[in-house]
């Protein structure tokens, strides 16, 4: 239930974000780039924090909030995790097949959305 009502307050953070962030002429995908970056940034400052704390406000905030606000946070701070610990060749697979994958998972979906 925590994740729940964290999650339905970082989705409606979000979406306030994307209200408040316009794009630019350019068609740079502005908002999105905006809640990519700052939940990066959140989930830096907190993990370190909540981690080893109390577990239900590190399910509330890290994976409810944050993860409702933008699951690119958990990429990049698994991807910092794995530096972390010295797995820089595993961090560097896991960005490739996360951003190659991502995107082909996406053409596929338009794909198949397509033929209904």
């Amino acid at each position: 239930m925590v994740v729940f009502a964290g999650g339905g307050l970082g989705a409606s953070l979000r979406y306030i974000i994307g209200l408040c962030v316009r794009t630019p002429s350019s068609g740079f995908p502005m908002s999105t780039f905006a809640v990519n970056i700052s939940g990066c940034l959140l989930i830096g400052l907190l993990y370190p924090l909540l981690n080893f704390g109390n577990e239900t406000l590190k399910l509330f905030v890290l994976i409810g909030i944050i993860g409702g606000f933008t699951t690119f946070s958990a990429l990049g701070n698994e991807t910092f995790q794995l530096m972390s610990r010295g797995q820089n060749q595993t961090a560097l697979v896991y960005v490739i097949l996360s951003n190659i994958c991502g995107l082909l998972a996406v053409y596929l979906g338009s794909k198949i959305s397509s033929i209904f």
